[in-house]
């Protein structure tokens, strides 16, 4: 199942290495996504880690500001007992405003 949302982008880092022979090739994308506050335990936001392809899709942003905002589709997949989201593709949308550049 795929869809699309508007989402502040955090960060994202590449990593293209071999471990122990094995070769590893991929890029994870840091988002902002709400706590869940309907207990009224937690308010605010926090960042969470989604695989998102190869390293090649890091040197498509590398050189964007972060934070940014832009339009995800992500997809949702199942073993059928655990339920997983990735990022399939980002549209950079705009600078979040009142952020310093990182």
């Amino acid at each position: 199942m795929k869809f699309t949302t508007k989402a502040t982008i955090t960060g994202a880092k590449m990593f293209k290495d071999s471990i122990d022979g094995q070769a590893f090739d991929q890029t994870t994308l840091y988002v902002q996504i709400g706590l869940d506050e309907t207990k009224g335990t937690a308010k605010g936001f926090a960042t969470q880690a989604f695989g998102w392809g190869t390293s090649d899709e890091y040197q498509k942003i590398k050189h964007l500001p972060f934070p940014f905002e832009a339009e995800v589709e992500m997809e949702v997949v199942t073993t059928g007992k655990q339920q997983k989201q990735r990022v399939v593709s980002i549209k950079p949308v705009a600078a979040v405003k009142g952020q310093s550049a990182a």
